[in-house]
């Protein structure tokens, strides 16, 4: 991997399924933008580009909808974080995310409320959907289930770049893998305001799978500071989560990604599709083989974001710091000091 980054590689799945030579070449790329940015863009996917298409429209016709539609599907009437949140109504490190975003999750009946079950109990539940767009479920429901096959393949994509089975991780995904699709309106902002869509964080799962429209605003961390991620059309944006990093140890590390707002006039629309383990899961250490060794970098150390290998813990501690609105109305029980400082990071 060259030592300046500036701009994220570009990689073809279908070579994936080629003969030895083309796959191994495939994979010493998926290593390298593993070391390097962390961060790809990925074509050969297979998503059909009229699924694609119906499902940015729908997100569009969704965030057109009149105010009170919306609203009625607000996500502080969700014990389980599903549905609308306004703009400025999720927070990144205690700052106002300026967004407007549906949170779809698996489509699964609630567990029992008990406060004697394991509190990411509370995470899984159905979803709410806007009776004035009845089309958006079965769409965004199917979309789930090919973008999440899709996730599935890169993360066995990511187990042959680690040398081991392309199974490794479905022990703790297999049957009900945890499921997010957020579909996310950037309104424009002044040049003298925030330029804060989302704030700079990570993501908490295995691999997050981003599609965007024709408008900018992505942002990747590298060694060299921030570097731009715009759409590149036929493709989606990959990168790796918190699970991936815990199990390699850090030869896979999760990057720090951010989204500026665009200009005013203008808005922007992404589709991103979070793939994670199981939530009664708790994440494995992978036995390398040497030749990896040098890449493990060990698991980051930060004190406003300390990982957890409980998947149910590590998720809903993003979800309490991110939408403290539903914390307070629904989990006021789990909530603690540590949870309610402004600067501590949150996930998705």
């Amino acid at each position: 991997m060259p030592n300046s980054v500036r701009t994220l590689p570009v990689l073809d799945l279908a070579r994936f399924d080629k003969e030895p030579a083309q796959r191994d070449a495939f994979l010493r790329n998926v290593r390298d933008a593993a070391f390097g940015p962390g961060f790809f863009y990925l074509v050969g996917h297979g998503i059909s580009d009229r699924l694609i298409r119906d499902v940015l429209t729908a997100s569009r016709n969704f965030f057109s909808l009149p105010e009170a539609d919306k609203l009625s599907i607000e996500m502080v009437n969700s014990p389980h974080f599903r549905g609308y949140t306004r703009a400025g109504r999720e927070f990144t490190r205690g700052a106002a995310d300026w967004r407007e975003q549906l949170d779809v999750g698996a489509e699964r009946e609630a567990f029992p409320f008990s406060r004697a079950a394991p509190a990411w109990t509370r995470l899984q539940g159905p979803n709410q959907w806007p009776s004035a767009q009845p089309e958006l479920k079965p769409l965004l429901l199917r979309y789930q289930q090919e973008v999440t096959a899709l996730a599935i393949k890169v993360l066995r994509v990511f187990a042959a770049a680690l040398d081991q089975p392309e199974d490794v991780f479905e022990p703790i995904y297999a049957p009900s893998p945890h499921q997010l699709i957020k579909i996310i309106r950037y309104p424009g902002r002044a040049a003298t305001e925030s330029d804060q869509g989302v704030g700079a964080h990570k993501d908490s799962g295995f691999v997050t799978i981003l599609l965007q429209d024709s408008v900018a605003g992505l942002q990747v961390e590298t060694d060299d500071g921030w570097i731009d991620a715009p759409p590149l059309p036929g493709s989606f944006v990959v990168n790796i989560g918190e699970i991936l990093e815990l199990a390699s140890n850090g030869t896979l590390r999760a990057n720090v990604h951010r989204v500026v707002s665009p200009p005013a006039g203008t808005d922007r629309l992404s589709v991103a599709f979070f793939l994670g383990a199981r939530l009664d899961a708790s994440v494995p250490v992978l036995q390398l083989p040497p030749t990896l060794a040098p890449h493990a970098r060990g698991i980051t150390q930060d004190p406003k974001n300390p990982l957890f290998r409980e998947v149910g813990r590590n998720y809903l501690k993003g979800r309490l710091r991110s939408h403290p609105d539903v914390a307070r109305r629904h989990h006021a029980d789990l909530l603690e000091d540590a949870v309610n400082e402004p600067d501590l990071a949150s996930a998705y």
